[in-house]
């Protein structure tokens, strides 16, 4: 099936190229100038990826963000000509899966959009792997069929990337994983700016599951290495 890509960007050149080459690749375009305008095409559109500028008049790609995610978890990447980091771990602390910073070569974006869908489309997967399969450690429970996770009596609501990373620690637990690691089970595919995103999400998983966030109990970080869920707290698993 055809993916639909939506790219929001106030520059109509940026817009036009964009979308000219995604056209040849093979997907949908859909475009918009703003954040208003572009909470109105998801609507209609439902796009599997959204490509965001951060800098828009009208509304900014940060306030889209805290509005469309009210009404749907759709990936998304940042397309940012800022430099200053606060801005990047901003826009991946409200749900981003990735940024990549202006200019950028087309080559390199496709293979990022690649990089998510693929995730995207393992996560909806029903036979990649087994339905039902729950991983439990201490009180948490997670359901990779139904890619539900509770703590102790506690829903919690973790976007894809989160799921994902704590899905993949919790299955080998005290091993210890490296960020590159982590995006080549998550993404298929590492860049620089993807491994400094590990550290925010892993940040705002924590935010999610931990009791004390900052004196972490489940996931913990091997400083100059990476991250591992501890092996104290076992999981164990059942087939549904």
């Amino acid at each position: 099936m055809t993916k639909t890509i939506l790219v929001v960007d106030d520059k109509a050149g940026v817009r036009d190229l964009v979308r000219d080459y995604l056209t040849a690749q093979g997907y949908r375009v859909v475009v918009a100038a703003d954040g208003r305008q572009a909470l109105v095409v998801a609507r209609q559109e439902e796009p599997d990826l959204v490509l965001l500028d951060i800098m828009m008049p009208e509304m900014d790609g940060y306030a889209f963000m805290r509005e469309h995610a009210k009404e749907r978890d759709t990936p998304i990447i940042l397309l940012t000509a800022r430099v200053d980091e606060t801005d990047k771990v901003l826009g991946l602390e409200l749900g981003a899966d990735d940024y990549i910073t202006k200019p950028f070569g087309m080559r390199e974006l496709t293979a990022r959009i690649r990089a998510v869908l693929r995730r995207l489309e393992k996560s909806e997967s029903t036979g990649a792997e087994p339905a039902n399969e729950v991983v439990r450690a201490a009180d948490i429970v997670l359901d990779k069929g139904r890619r539900d996770v509770r703590v102790g009596e506690r829903d919690v609501r973790l976007t894809p990337t989160e799921f994902d990373l704590l899905a993949v620690m919790m299955a080998a637990p005290g091993r210890v994983f490296s960020r590159e690691i982590l995006l080549d089970q998550l993404h298929g595919v590492a860049f620089e700016s993807l491994e400094r995103s590990v550290d925010v999400h892993i940040r705002n998983l924590r935010r999610k599951i931990e009791p004390a966030p900052e004196a972490p109990r489940y996931v913990e970080t091997v400083f100059g290495v990476g991250y591992r869920f501890r092996a104290s707290d076992a999981p164990g698993r059942r087939r549904g």
